[in-house]
């Protein structure tokens, strides 16, 4: 007689501490639109749903990490907001991201007051193969015996500023992966492997093509919004957008010890799931004594904002026109980050600009060389798109102002960009421009000379440039362009 048993993975990844229901951005045809979902209270009410119909002990819930950092709650505490809404959520294990930047200390102190596991087998102390956190943990759910590994971002001590990391490095998990993977099915004796990785799409797919023994594969780090899973070397990869507004779910079964069927589903946390009350009041507690500060409306756009596109984006080119208008420059530089919910035209609030920018930083000058520029340029198109998934180290390309580069990602590196442009002249690698940026994921130290932070935070920059300027219509012009 064939022995079936059943179990439900549900993910969350990259979260970005949004405790509170936002604006999504859904494509339709050449259009697109915007609904509220999401927040704390919804992702509650869905797991208590599934574990309801499926059984406590049917259900296993894994987060990807980037869960503490994000939005002014948690910034402003250093992730100590998230913690009890998340404990809350009762989930089984999670790895880390952005929630390392608080430092090595305060991310042990955040992750003891966890309930659940922190795992990350690629993350070690300086000198020596000594983990931080545990590799794995076994569960046993609906009789199915399963053992989790997490892999936390490769890019921790790579691309943060050296004083959150100066006591561990990150590996990409290669050579600890299928060790563990076998102390896991020959000594645990589990039915299903399943992989917690932060490591970003691209790079997941690469480490499941060549690392056997793999059943599930939980991706997270590039906010793929995937409504059908991926099948590699026996693995189901899936991941599941960003901001809490979606759960993905897995339905596996297995039948005398052979995994028989996955079934997976793309949930959004729309308006359709009911809101846990408590878990609402207890949200709006953290906000409570910021609202007045939040809530204040600094100005308009007409132009809908969002991060949602490789190469440029509306709410970037808001953020460098601001920056380059408090630093007198033409040229302005920011990270290509990912996270930050959608901005529909129309108010903006304080509370948009720090989901914009929740890291504040000053707003910073250096004197740049036309070859500097182009150096720097084909250097991020390269940690970008890099050929082989494991060089990629960044999130989007870098946001630009003041410059246009025309580039055939095809190329080989260094080799990407065909015509440069700065301040509407073609680029002289022999002239000095001065460039405004924020972050050193904006301009590298090594990069430039007279650098210095101005007086001016991110934050106050965008305040002022809304205040004095609004409506704004932030369009997208053209500053790196695939040809």
């Amino acid at each position: 007689m064939t022995n079936r048993r059943r179990l439900t993975i549900l993910q969350i990844n990259d979260t970005h501490a949004y405790l509170d229901e936002h604006w999504e951005l859904f494509r339709e045809g050449a259009g697109v639109r915007h609904e509220m979902v999401g927040g704390y209270s919804r992702l509650k009410s869905y797991f208590d749903r599934v574990r309801r119909e499926c059984g406590e002990e049917g259900v296993l819930a894994l987060d990807n990490g980037d869960t503490l950092h994000g939005t002014y709650p948690a910034v402003s505490t250093k992730g100590e907001a998230i913690v009890g809404p998340l404990n809350q959520l009762k989930l089984d294990a999670w790895t880390v991201h952005w929630d390392y930047v608080y430092g090595t200390e305060r991310m042990r102190e955040l992750a003891n007051k966890i309930n659940h596991p922190l795992l990350a087998c690629n993350c070690h102390r300086n000198g020596t193969d000594e983990l931080l956190f545990p590799a794995t943990a076994v569960f046993d759910r609906g009789g199915i015996k399963v053992g989790v590994i997490g892999i936390g971002a490769y890019i921790i001590d790579k691309a943060f500023p050296p004083e959150v990391s100066e006591d561990v490095y990150f590996t990409l998990g290669r050579v600890e992966l299928p060790r563990h993977i076998k102390v896991l099915r020959e000594q645990d004796q589990v039915d299903l492997v399943v992989v917690l990785s932060h490591l970003g799409f691209p790079q997941d797919c690469q480490l499941a093509t060549e690392t056997n023994g793999i059943d599930i594969f939980l991706s997270g780090h590039t906010h793929n919004r995937m409504y059908e899973p991926l099948e590699i070397n026996g693995a189901t990869i899936i991941q599941s957008g960003c901001h809490g507004s979606f759960v993905g779910r897995l339905d596996v079964e297995m039948a005398d010890g052979n995994l028989t069927e996955v079934k997976h589903s793309l949930v959004l946390m729309d308006r359709e799931i009911e809101r846990d009350s408590e878990m609402q009041q207890q949200v709006d507690a953290l906000y409570a004594p910021h609202n007045s500060m939040l809530s204040e409306v600094v100005g308009k756009t007409n132009t809908d904002l969002n991060r949602y596109a490789a190469m440029e984006s509306t709410m970037d080119n808001l953020l460098l026109d601001a920056i380059a208008e408090a630093a007198d420059t033409e040229i302005a530089f920011s990270n290509g980050w990912r996270y930050g919910a959608p901005i529909p035209a129309g108010e903006i609030t304080v509370n948009d600009l720090w989901n914009i920018i929740p890291t504040n930083p000053p707003v910073s000058v250096v004197e740049m060389t036309g070859s500097e520029l182009w150096e720097m340029m084909e250097e991020n198109l390269e940690r970008t798109y890099a050929r082989n998934p494991f060089d990629q180290m960044g999130g989007y390309v870098k946001r630009c102002r003041g410059i246009n580069i025309y580039c055939k990602l095809e190329n080989m590196q260094g080799a990407r960009i065909q015509q440069f442009l700065a301040e509407g002249e073609p680029l002289d690698r022999n002239k000095t421009y001065r460039v405004a940026f924020v972050t050193e994921q904006g301009v590298a130290e090594k990069y430039g000379s007279n650098r210095m932070d101005l007086n001016t935070s991110a934050i106050e920059a965008l305040k002022s440039y809304l205040q004095s300027r609004s409506p704004v219509a932030p369009e997208l012009r053209g500053s790196v362009v695939i040809v």
